[in-house]
């Protein structure tokens, strides 16, 4: 079984960006990315309303942090501190060396590739450092784009599961796609 452990944090950097620790001057950030319609569109959970469910989110992923049962990273740019998007390794399951990566940015930075470079660090991370096996990522089957930076970042397609999640009132299908540590 995999020994995590996130204790001291651990920062990633790439040609552009910067990967730091989510802090709690990030809560309008946070609020911005996880209010946006836009950017929730295809994230079966509920628009954070306020502030204060903002200061929780970034609560929750510290809890993950210290308790090593996930990790978060601020994308930020090299050049400004400022949160332009979240990325992390979240449900690591240890006893199969397998986790499943989320990420979402402000929709201002859609396009320029900010996500593929921030995907490709994590990855890395994941393999170099946690010894992960195999990462995994879910998404929508209607989120085109999700599925274009996943193939970039050498995802491939594992399953489509048929209205496998309850939301809201309605059914929705769960595309996975994987990436296997090949060294």
């Amino acid at each position: 079984m995999l020994a995590i452990n996130f204790t001291p944090f651990p920062n990633l950097e790439t040609e552009r960006l910067y990967l730091r620790r989510v802090a709690k001057e990030d809560v309008n950030e946070i609020f911005a990315l996880r209010s946006n319609e836009e950017t929730m569109q295809y994230i079966p959970r509920p628009l954070v309303k306020t502030e204060e469910d903002a200061m929780a989110h970034i609560t929750m992923m510290d809890e993950k942090i210290d308790n090593n049962e996930g990790i978060n990273w601020a994308i930020t740019l090299k050049n400004d501190s400022k949160l332009i998007g979240l990325i992390g390794h979240y449900r690591i399951k240890p006893e199969h060396f397998r986790a499943e990566i989320g990420y979402m940015l402000l929709p201002e930075f859609h396009g320029k590739g900010i996500i593929v470079e921030a995907i490709k660090e994590t990855v890395k991370y994941g393999f170099e450092i946690m010894k992960l096996h195999s990462i995994e990522a879910v998404i929508d089957p209607e989120n085109l784009a999700s599925e274009k930076v996943l193939q970039k970042c050498g995802f491939v397609k594992e399953a489509h599961f048929k209205e496998n999640e309850y939301y809201e009132g309605r059914f929705l299908d769960s595309v996975i796609y994987s990436i296997l540590n090949k060294h």
